[in-house]
């Protein structure tokens, strides 16, 4: 077995580790914490302003903040959700700490660049956060043309500027991810022995280098656009703001994918040690990963079937995007069929597992609503998109980001935390989620727009409904904040392997040594092999 190491983070501040050498850190690890700090304070942040949307809905006469202040509300709410917490949650956090040592490498291949992905994240951040603080932002997270062009005096050069540098905080990780999994593999890890969560990190990272320049440019026009009265989208200036939203969704639909494909690696890391069992069709939800990647590129129309485009390519967006539900439901399938007879367990990351497959299932299968013109139409801008998009991101990103933390936080930390507060957070998350957001699926049917602050009475029981189910929501988000806190201090001490999972992350100590591992590696089992005993063939 590997030496035990007591550099869990509180040991690091004890024993004499400065702030300064966690600020100039290239340890990937390390690194990896920090993002894990930052993303909380901005899923904090914008679940703040969740809870304060929630508050006003409860009554229909808008009688909490005015018409102003609430369109802030939902801006900010979506901006730093989206772009600071949904997009770089899962690769920065657990990509960061886990890529190198599930694949037996002893760092990233570009440590400088990942320290410098991290401080470009947070200058954006507090960019963008200067926007909130100096009077808001009121255009919508889409930024749509030409009310942010012309229409808005809020804060758009700011908020602007911070996600065009955010952008590049992804672009960098992205690179760093696809040369570190092409180059820095341990010998015997081939492309078909490397963990599923690999698989999905690197179609995540394609998407990253080849959509996140797009975005960047676009929101980069919008500020040009503003500040020199050039006339990319203000068609007072010759421009087409039509031009905007395909260039906004054309990386925007794929960014959906750059959220949930990691999830979805991460479910097939605990179905697996879930049920001690390989994944069933393990090159099948390989291949399912870079067919999405690939895919999502194609779909971006769907968004635009009102506004303007033309029938027949909106035919074709359509189409496609029954298509890229193909590989999602070849994962859902599979991950059950990996259930199948499987000696299926009920710690807390399977959970959190269970949580992922029925909601997301729920979030894909109202997405085709959305891929059919006719209906698509009807219920375009109404809280049924609203439900749609949060059953699949808050449903499947979030579900699956904090099933991964519970997993790999006794590697992480070196201590394990308390089992029946985590299974009562799963539980509160999973019911207040569904009391949340399924209520808006029927809002919307109804006609409810989204984005309106005031609303017929009749639609009062059913708002009162999801704003009580974001409470509860809410305490099942904040419990384990307390209770992994918590066990940094006193929780049991950690075993290098306390799931009996298969994986080269599992093979050496928790936390892991600066190098991740005392001896370099060999791979010479299968993926999710649970009938060979891996760690004599590591150390």
């Amino acid at each position: 077995m590997s030496t035990p190491n007591t550099d869990t983070p509180l040991n690091y501040l004890n024993n004499g580790h400065s702030f300064r050498s966690w600020l100039l850190t290239r340890d990937h690890k390390r690194i990896g914490l920090l993002y894990l700090a930052s993303v909380t304070f901005f899923f904090l942040l914008g679940g703040i302003m969740a809870g304060l949307i929630r508050m006003e809905l409860i009554t229909p006469a808008g009688d909490f903040v005015n018409d102003e202040t609430y369109n802030k509300l939902f801006t900010m709410h979506g901006v730093i959700m989206v772009f600071f917490f949904l997009i770089p949650a899962i690769p920065s956090v657990l990509g960061n700490f886990l890529i190198p040592i599930m694949i037996g490498a002893k760092d990233l291949a570009f440590p400088k660049l990942n320290l410098l992905s991290w401080y470009l994240y947070m200058i954006g951040g507090v960019l963008t956060l200067y926007a909130m603080v100096a009077g808001g932002l009121d255009t919508g997270w889409t930024f749509y043309t030409p009310f942010s062009t012309v229409a808005s005096t809020s804060n758009v050069m700011s908020a602007a500027v911070g996600i065009f540098i955010t952008g590049f905080s992804g672009i960098l990780t992205g690179l760093n991810f696809i040369v570190t999994i092409h180059r820095m593999r341990a010998p015997g890890l081939t492309w078909f022995r490397l963990p599923l969560f690999i698989w999905s990190s690197y179609a995540t990272s394609l998407i990253n280098i080849l959509g996140t320049p797009v975005v960047a440019v676009t929101i980069l026009l919008v500020g040009v656009e503003r500040a020199f009265k050039f006339g990319f989208f203000n068609p007072d200036l010759g421009g087409d703001p039509v031009l905007f939203q395909h260039l906004f969704w054309f990386y925007s639909h794929p960014a959906v994918y750059i959220m949930v494909l990691p999830a979805m690696g991460i479910i097939s890391e605990l179905v697996a040690a879930g049920c001690r069992k390989p994944v069933f069709g393990y090159s099948f939800v390989a291949f399912s990963s870079l067919s999405i990647a690939i895919v999502g590129f194609l779909v971006w129309g769907h968004h635009m079937f009102v506004a303007g485009e033309s029938v027949y390519l909106a035919l074709i967006f359509s189409f496609l995007s029954f298509v890229v539900a193909v590989p999602s439901a070849v994962k859902v399938f599979n991950w059950t069929a990996t259930m199948f007879k499987g000696a299926v367990s009920w710690e807390t990351p399977m959970l959190y597992a269970y949580g992922f497959i029925g909601l997301f299932t729920v979030g894909g299968l109202t997405g085709l609503f959305l891929s059919a013109m006719g209906l698509d139409v009807h219920v375009t801008d109404t809280y049924f998109v609203v439900a749609h998009f949060h059953y699949v991101m808050v449903g499947g990103t979030i579900m699956a980001y904090i099933g991964g933390i519970h997993y790999w936080w006794p590697k992480m930390t070196g201590r394990m935390y308390n089992e029946g507060l985590s299974k009562l957070s799963a539980g509160l998350i999973f019911v207040g989620f569904n009391l949340t957001f399924f209520p808006q699926f029927i809002l919307g049917y109804m006609g409810m727009p989204r984005r309106y602050h005031v609303y017929p009475p009749e639609w009062q029981f059913l708002n009162v409904l999801s704003s009580a189910g974001a409470t509860i929501l809410a305490a099942g988000y904040i419990l384990p904040v307390i209770y992994l806190l918590w066990s940094l201090r006193f929780g049991k001490q950690a075993t290098d392997n306390p799931w009996g999972s298969v994986g080269l992350e599992w093979m050496t100590s928790s936390p892991p040594p600066t190098e991740n591992f005392l001896v370099p590696p060999t791979v010479t089992w299968e993926a999710y092999d649970y009938s060979h005993k891996v760690e004599n063939d590591v150390v």
